[in-house]
This record gives C-alpha cells, sequence and structure tokens, in this order.
C-alpha cells in the first residue's frame, strides 16, 4: 500500500526564500507543498481555500501577523497540525515563546536540508522533533508522562520552584524575574540548579518545556 502524500504549509514573507525552500521540499519523498503564504493572516485565509495541512512550517519575523501569533492560533484553533518554526534566531527566549505558542519543533534556516525532512518525519511520528535547540535528552524527559498528565507523583516541587517554572515561560531575564519574585538574582539561581537537577535538564528551553509538558503553564 502507497504511503499517503503528507501535506505542508509553507509561511514566510522572504519569497525568493519561500520558493527556493518549496521547491526543495517538493523533493522530499512523501511530502507536498499545499500551499504557501507570505503572514499569518494570509495563512488562515487560504487555510479556507486548501484545508488543513499535515505541517505548518513557520517564520517567526513576519509583517501583519507574526510566527508566535500564528502558531498560537492554530494551536488553539486547529491542534491536529503540527507547527515547525524556522528562523534564523537561535536565541533561547524565542524557542520557548514558540514551543509554549504550540511549536512542536525549531529548526534554523540555515540547516542542512537533511534536518528539514527529518523535523517532518519525526514530527508526524513522535510528535516532536529534537535537535540541538530542543534536545532529544529534554523531549524524552518531557515524554515520559503520558499527554494531559500533571506533575503530581512524578517529581515533588516546592511552590516557588512552580512559580519559578511559570517565568521560565516568559521573555523576561532572569535578574526580572528575581524581581518579580521578591527574591535575589543569586536565589533564582538557586532555583535553577535544583530544578536542573531534580528534572535532570540543563537549560532554561529544557525547564520551559518540562512546565508545558506537565500542565504547569497552559497553552
Amino acid at each position: 500500500m502507497s504511503e499517503q502524500i503528507k501535506q505542508i504549509a509553507l509561511v514566510d514573507d522572504h519569497v525568493l526564500f519561500r520558493k527556493g525552500l518549496a521547491a526543495l521540499i517538493s523533493y522530499f519523498q512523501g511530502y507536498n507543498i499545499l500551499f504557501e503564504a507570505a503572514n499569518g493572516q494570509d495563512f488562515i485565509r487560504q487555510l479556507e481555500i486548501y484545508g488543513l495541512p499535515d505541517i505548518a512550517l513557520l517564520d517567526i519575523n513576519m509583517p501583519e501577523m507574526d510566527g508566535y501569533s500564528t502558531a498560537s492560533w492554530l494551536h488553539r484553533n486547529h491542534p491536529e497540525v503540527n507547527i515547525l518554526a524556522l528562523s534564523t534566531m537561535d536565541a533561547e527566549t524565542a524557542i520557548i515563546k514558540m514551543i509554549t505558542n504550540g511549536a512542536k519543533g525549531y529548526v534554523l534556516k540555515d540547516a542542512e536540508p537533511e534536518e528539514l525532512k527529518m523535523a517532518f518525519d519525526e514530527v508526524l511520528s513522535k510528535g516532536y522533533f529534537y535537535n540541538e535547540l530542543v534536545t532529544r535528552k529534554v523531549m524524552q524527559s518531557l515524554s515520559a508522562l503520558s499527554p494531559g498528565s500533571k506533575l503530581s507523583g512524578f517529581v515533588k516541587l516546592t511552590e516557588r520552584e512552580m512559580e519559578f517554572l511559570k517565568y521560565t515561560c516568559t521573555e523576561k531575564t532572569y535578574n526580572e524575574i528575581a524581581a518579580e519574585m521578591f527574591v535575589s538574582p543569586r536565589t533564582i539561581d538557586g532555583y535553577r540548579n535544583s530544578l536542573c537537577e531534580k528534572l535532570q535538564l540543563k537549560s532554561r528551553t529544557g525547564l520551559a518545556l518540562y512546565a508545558v509538558k506537565h500542565g504547569i503553564v497552559n497553552i
């Protein structure tokens, strides 16, 4: 039995890049470009014409409606669509914000074509794409509980640690989080180090993803 062709929606405001990427994806076995869009609003309009893709590949910086807003809208209205972020930005805050808005993977625009193809394959087969930005170890630890499960009975955290985890999902710096929580930056360092040790994670991205996966922060 032949494998069903998976449909990709490509959302990027740079026309030459978008056309080149569409041509590249057309060579990926098992995938087809359903449509291209210049921004989030254009994407939503075209959904009414072409229907839902299997994967929405979203740029972040776009006019009218950026990738964050588009991912959030899509996650709320069509959670069955798999969202992949495609960006030049490798900042931790950008990765966290896209993940907390519903993205299931994050690919840099300078990635090799093989990595993009792998991202498509893994997000469909495993639910997330793992790479150096969103590490396999982080995502495996997040997958330890079934979807919808809460933290209770898995790892015991204090109320302040839970509060800190919520702040990791924002764009605030650690110093700004300290001010919000009325503690010193050194105390925040303590929360971070303690949580990383408890949860066997290594980065703020991992902590933020953990908070999302376990219902500490709702998206």
